[in-house]
């Protein structure tokens, strides 16, 4: 049973301003990352050209056609290296221009919304495999894998793999300790390796001990350091879509591997890996959004029959609806990975949180705009149907299906009896300007980046949200929301408090996902609310509370809270926004770009 939090309950909300926050505000003008982040993507979109045309290599024929083939493709791989992205994936002070996680995943968002593949092959997989070495590496081996990816080389990250439920993962890569202390051997298998076939170095996450917190160890391997015939590159994996195109195995044969190739502490690798895909895989959840676009975009064209009259009442709240989510999808994801660089001790639990709910709510909104296309059903709709396919195959192929969340579960259940207990209502929370879109955020640092950190910026600014919601001269409608999520924050808080409070003694099965569900639904809610608070006025959409209104609504009805029925305008206003945004090109996130003039049709029926 939900229960009522107290009036008054201790909450902290002192140090809304940090030292942190002020050094970033000394280091130029309010909008300058912002803005520097969104002309790059608008290049980069411009640079792909018009997906919708046919004949372009780096459209929707042409990704499509490399997905029926089972192959990279190639030539939009060469336009992104000739691009300069790979500076995207290289802090700055390493020779790129990596600074903050969310204006990266900005840029990543024209590659995306054409194909997931490109974004894994064109520069995800190397951020993937060079984050730890940003974090846990010697300088030796940051300034290697900086050269070595500015120059347009490619690494890839082997990791250990999930057991399936109750069982044990047959393929381990082994490291042992040469007898003589001068190095280390690596034997096993893995046949899922993404890129192996291409990469020039491998991250290889290595089993060190049997059991235990310290079983794995992270090791930078480079074959061009090695005698020949000790890695064995295997044939690629027989299936279809990213994972047929992208996917190979890796065998090493007593690979003798050389002491300065450890990352980090020798047994560090699990504490390591949990640092790292806070934000790693919450970056793929944000850049993911994006590849709705043009489902979004074919659902509202096939509801309004590619004119400008307005859609049927019955496709009104299924259209804005699932446009309100996707914007639900990049208030979260965007707030957690600045909070990854402003206040990276409180935001683990979140962050994974984030790449926990995003997917859920995605797929959601492909079944719902299915629902929307296949009652308008035309002849000619091939090119749609394989986007739509592809997409429901690339979710778990990077890693935001079922043994995703089973990774995100792994996290977020043992560590909610500590948010309860030591937490929620008690923590501070965080500086309004990390809710601003030209707030002044501390950079991205990979060594700060901790791991059960024990803070929930998110949850701290839900309770502190309801309090000033409810003060005279607020929006009242917001005020009930926000006051009904965080209601629901103390019966979770209640709920969780008994859980055991470390590692290896959390719920399993139906329990914990019943918790991660309700966590995930309550920090993307806080995120809405905090997003659409910290606007400073220069979005009059964005500035309503009525995107803010339908966006929670859909999150309470999934966590079956009583809310008032929203009134029809405020789902024709976000409709309205989603069919101008549709008509004039503009992208259906948050910062709304202009997108590629071309781009401003249905796929090709």
């Amino acid at each position: 049973m939900t229960t009522t939090a107290p009036a008054g309950a201790a909450l902290r909300t002192t140090g809304r301003g940090t030292a942190a926050f002020a050094a970033a505000a000394a280091q130029g003008p309010a909008d300058g990352p912002v803005a520097g982040a969104l002309r790059r993507a608008a290049r980069l979109d411009a640079l792909l050209g018009d997906p919708y045309d046919p004949a372009n290599p780096h459209g929707f024929a042409a990704f499509a056609a490399a997905a029926r083939e089972r192959r990279p493709a190639e030539a939009g791989e060469r336009l992104l290296a000739e691009a300069g992205l790979a500076f995207e994936c290289v802090p700055a002070g390493h020779g790129g221009t990596l600074t903050r996680a969310d204006l990266l995943m900005k840029v990543l968002r024209p590659v995306f919304r054409r194909d997931v593949a490109l974004g894994f092959a064109g520069g995800i997989t190397s951020l993937f495999a060079s984050s730890a070495v940003w974090a846990a590496g010697t300088a030796e081996q940051q300034h290697a894998m900086a050269r070595l990816l500015l120059a347009g080389g490619r690494a890839t990250v082997v990791h250990p793999g999930l057991a399936p439920a109750g069982g044990v993962h047959r393929e381990q890569i082994h490291a042992r300790r040469r007898a003589d202390n001068t190095g280390t051997h690596l034997s096993g298998i893995r046949s899922a390796v993404i890129d192996a076939a291409r990469a020039d170095v491998y991250l290889v996450h290595a089993r060190t001990a049997t059991a235990g917190p310290r079983s794995h160890s992270v090791l930078l391997v480079d074959p061009a350091r090695l005698p020949g015939g000790q890695i064995h590159r295997l044939p690629r994996v027989r299936t279809e879509g990213m994972r047929a195109a992208l996917f190979s195995g890796l065998r090493f044969t007593r690979c003798a591997v050389p002491d300065d190739a450890l990352v980090g502490t020798w047994g560090g690798g699990a504490a390591l890996a949990l640092r790292m895909n806070q934000v790693n895989r919450c970056l793929v959840a944000g850049a993911m959004t994006a590849a709705l676009d043009p489902v979004l975009r074919s659902a509202a064209d096939a509801a309004t029959d590619g004119h400008r009259t307005p859609p049927a009442r019955r496709w009104h709240r299924p259209l804005a609806g699932v446009f309100a989510d996707l914007l639900t999808c990049d208030a979260l994801t965007t707030v957690c990975l600045k909070a990854a660089g402003a206040l990276p001790g409180r935001t683990q639990v979140p962050t994974v949180a984030a790449t926990y709910t995003v997917p859920a709510l995605l797929q959601d909104g492909i079944e719902e705009l299915s629902a929307v296309l296949g009652s308008h059903r035309r002849p000619g709709d091939g090119l749609l149907h394989e986007i739509l396919a592809k997409l429901t195959r690339d979710l778990p192929a990077a890693g935001l299906g079922r043994d995703g969340a089973a990774a995100c579960q792994a996290v977020i259940v043992p560590q909610l009896g500590a948010l309860a207990n030591r937490s929620w209502f008690t923590e501070e929370e965080p500086p309004a300007e990390l809710f601003r879109r030209h707030g002044h955020v501390p950079a991205l640092d990979h060594r700060t980046l901790a791991f059960a950190g024990g803070g929930d910026f998110l949850a701290a600014f839900l309770a502190g949200a309801a309090e000033r919601f409810n003060r005279p001269g607020r929006t009242k409608p917001l005020a009930r929301m926000a006051q009904a999520f965080c209601t629901e924050l103390w019966g979770l808080r209640e709920q969780c408090a008994p859980l055991p409070g470390r590692f290896g003694e959390a719920l399993s099965g139906p329990a914990a996902c019943a918790l991660s569900d309700r966590y995930g639904l309550l920090v993307a809610a806080a995120a809405v609310l905090a997003v659409w608070e910290g606007q400073e006025g220069d979005d009059p959409f964005l500035a309503d509370p009525g995107w803010a209104l339908l966006a929670l609504s859909r999150l309470g009805r999934r966590l079956g809270l009583a809310l008032p029925d929203l009134p029809q305008d405020c789902v024709t206003g976000v409709l309205e926004e989603l069919l101008h945004r549709h008509r004039t090109g503009r992208g259906l996130d948050l910062d709304g770009i202009t997108l590629t003039p071309q781009a401003r049709q249905e796929p090709a029926r």
